[in-house]
């Protein structure tokens, strides 16, 4: 279930135990029980002159596809601040959100999220080019579009039938 072996709070090691009914990691010793938050994240979906905004992955999983603007909303960071954020430090471009595009639950990997927020936004500001962990930025016809990194980026763009290869 979790790979925590030992209480955050007394150091004791955690045992599965059923809590609030499920089988929990639980310590025997002064009673805090872990519960697994979900991963929430933030993107925005621009489209602009009947193209897409994309940037393509440095880092594994999925490197080298292309998804749309994205990543992990930080703690006590609302959610579309994060998308903005991400927007930014993936592309060099400004944003103004204009309303929630999809919401996408399902962690596609491991390191995933499993809250998806995506925000529809337009440009305001900034100059394209990418950065963070992203290589290339760039907008796309969805008529060629390149391989896509996420289930994820295929629901939001629309996109039947593509699923995330390892």
């Amino acid at each position: 279930m979790t790979e925590y072996r030992f209480c955050p709070q007394c150091g004791k090691p955690l045992v599965e135990q059923v809590q609030f009914g499920e089988l929990r990691p639980t310590c025997a010793n002064c009673g805090f029980v872990y519960f697994e938050d979900p991963k929430v994240a933030s993107g925005v979906l621009i489209e602009q002159d009947d193209k897409v905004l994309l940037v393509r992955r440095v880092y594994p999983p999925a490197e080298g596809r292309w998804s749309i603007p994205a990543g992990f909303v930080n703690a006590r960071e609302d959610p579309q601040a994060a998308a903005v954020r991400e927007c930014l430090e993936e592309t060099g471009l400004q944003v103004r959100l204009t309303g929630l595009a999809n919401l996408i639950y399902g962690r596609e990997h491991p390191r995933g999220a499993d809250l998806m927020l995506i925000y529809n936004a337009v440009v305001t500001g900034g100059a394209l080019k990418a950065g963070d962990d992203a290589d290339e930025a760039g907008f796309f016809s969805r008529a060629a579009l390149p391989p896509l990194a996420f289930r994820a980026t295929c629901v939001a763009l629309g996109v039947n039938g593509c699923e995330m290869e390892e």
